[in-house]
């Protein structure tokens, strides 16, 4: 088995316990109240929604999601994207950290990351670059393994990328921008049809989290390895894919 010189995580409940559900239970309301001098809260969750789904759809690699998402959003809405953008990037700074309370870091984190950059391998945070990286930053410092504290090759955000989860082309797009063959790279994440189905099919390695033995058993010809995040540490540290 030919060793890696990359690994992609996922953040949500891969690096920190994040249950996105509820997460996005307690956000959708207070980023809709917030933006409420500028725009009536129904309105602007049907927007956000609307203009989210054109930047899951987006093709066009000469446009990123960043610029995807306000083009559509403020051509529906009728605000200017001038005022909107830098009131919603205060609510990221200001509002957004007070999240953290729904998460919690994983102790394993922390020194599986440490570990990989101690072993010279190139580390892609690869979440969903549908957030600003701001709010992306945020998840990192509350999953205790901050951009200030480590030098990852790739964070994935709505300003770097032109594609999405659960398309393949994301992960194409990262390889590239890494300069990183498939075949030496390996994607560790939760999500079987955002993380595991996609990058299987451009050929990297994966390692699915999860604690569903009956669901591994169903699908262990699909992945290369599966468990929590310390299994995986075991693994790495074992020299599995690494010799």
């Amino acid at each position: 088995m030919p060793s890696i010189d990359a690994v992609l995580f996922d953040l949500d409940d891969t690096l920190l316990e994040n249950d996105m559900d509820y997460f996005l239970s307690r956000y959708f309301p207070m980023i809709s109240e917030y933006v409420q001098p500028m725009i009536e809260r129904e309105r602007f969750m049907k927007e956000l929604l609307f203009a989210t789904q054109n930047m899951i759809q987006n093709q066009d690699p000469n446009v990123t999601n960043h610029d995807i998402f306000w083009s559509v959003f403020c051509e529906r809405t009728g605000l200017e994207q001038e005022e909107m953008e830098p009131f919603v990037d205060k609510f990221y700074r200001q509002e957004f950290p007070k999240l953290r309370e729904v998460t919690s870091p994983k102790s394993i984190a922390i020194k599986l990351v440490r570990f990989c950059f101690d072993n010279h391998l190139k580390v892609v945070i690869a979440t969903n670059p549908l957030f600003p990286l701001k709010a992306i930053e945020h998840r990192l410092e509350w999953a205790g393994v901050a951009t200030n504290d480590f030098d990852y090759a790739l964070v994935t955000a709505y300003e770097n990328m032109f594609s999405a989860k659960p398309n393949p082309t994301y992960y194409r797009e990262i390889l590239s921008k890494i300069e990183v063959n498939p075949s030496r790279a390996i994607m560790v994440g939760d999500d079987w049809i955002n993380d595991m189905v996609p990058a299987n099919r451009v050929g990297l390695f994966t390692f699915w989290i999860t604690h569903d033995s009956k669901a591994w058993s169903e699908r262990s010809r699909e992945v290369d390895g599966f468990g929590n995040l310390a299994d995986f540490y075991n693994r790495l540290s074992n020299g599995w894919l690494l010799v």
